[in-house]
């Protein structure tokens, strides 16, 4: 199987450079060879093995959840979401260790996180408390911190490539020039050949063609009161982290905002809102205010004079 997956590797990257000579633009190969795939009889995402939410709508947009042999992607478009974003990977991690009897048989292995040096000197390194108090069994993590971006990716390859990992987190900070549709193409090929999910954190990043099922941007989102036994909420209490999430990039049509509440003691997540599916609100590339400033108001600056106000020195 892993044979069967370099030769696909090797075809796609002398597709790549046919159509460079060419003048083709890559994205649009890929976008063809996403379509060549969806049309395919037995399509890529159909049938793998899935991880899911727990939540019958957002599985069923998801086609049964994040996928367990492909290339899920989470990325943030500023820095400042970097916590969201991570806590929203870990919260996957987490759920992959606490599934049900073959899911855990599975993810018997560690979890294995790549942080480039460019996102940790942003997002910080994990806390082995914070990670048990997040659902995450601590003796089963590994974190890794390569000097380059070539070293993180060799990394992540070799780890999908010995199956020994449960789950790969490889975080990267925005679109690096060395991180293009040929690498992800590959780690998606190593993924399905190891039948091993491969979570790509992306800090501050702008969408691009890439190999990934999924692709979500999650923001913050403010968490709600916590909740009693009795169902009620506790007023004045802070209760389970929120993520917001929108998904770019799946089979649907269009794109999808959902919010979701993980419980780190439950290793669940559940739905914060009434509607759990709908649709992003568009806004403007550049918003402005809907009234002007008022003109001649009183507090307006005043011109530029042709005095000093010092005295001289002399």
């Amino acid at each position: 199987m892993a044979t069967h997956a370099t030769a696909q590797e090797r075809l796609f990257t002398l597709r790549e450079t046919i159509a460079r000579l060419e003048g083709k633009a890559v994205p649009a190969l890929a976008a063809a060879e996403q379509t060549r795939e969806a049309q395919a009889p037995q399509k890529a995402g159909k049938g793998g093995r899935r991880l899911p939410f727990g939540i019958p709508a957002v599985d069923d947009a998801l086609e049964g959840g994040v996928p367990l042999d492909g290339v899920t992607e989470i990325r943030t478009a500023f820095f400042h979401d970097a916590g969201s974003a991570t806590g929203f990977v870990l919260a996957l991690a987490a759920r992959l260790q606490g599934g049900n009897d073959r899911e855990r048989q599975e993810a018997s292995g560690p979890i294995l996180w790549i942080a480039d040096t460019a996102s940790v000197q942003e997002a910080g390194l994990p806390y082995a408390v914070g990670l048990m108090q997040f659902g995450l069994k601590p003796r089963q993590f590994l974190y890794a911190r390569p000097r380059k971006l070539e070293e993180a990716l060799w990394i992540a390859e070799t780890a999908l490539a010995s199956r020994a990992p449960a789950a790969t987190i490889l975080e990267t900070r925005g679109n690096p020039v060395h991180f293009g549709l040929t690498e992800s193409r590959r780690l998606a090929l190593r993924a399905k050949a190891a039948g091993r999910p491969l979570f790509l954190l992306r800090q501050a990043g702008e969408e691009e063609a890439s190999s990934a099922l999924f692709r979500f941007r999650i923001q913050p989102a403010p968490a709600l009161e916590r909740r009693l036994p009795d169902g009620s909420m506790l007023g004045g209490s802070i209760g389970h982290p929120l993520f917001r999430l929108t998904l770019e990039k799946s089979r649907n049509p269009a794109p999808l905002s959902f919010t979701l509440e993980w419980n780190p003691r439950d290793r669940q997540f559940a739905p914060a809102e009434p509607s759990v599916l709908s649709f992003p609100v568009a806004r403007p590339a550049d918003p402005v205010d809907r009234l002007g400033a008022s003109a001649n108001r009183p507090d307006r600056a005043a011109e530029m004079g042709t005095l000093v106000a010092f005295d001289r020195a002399s």
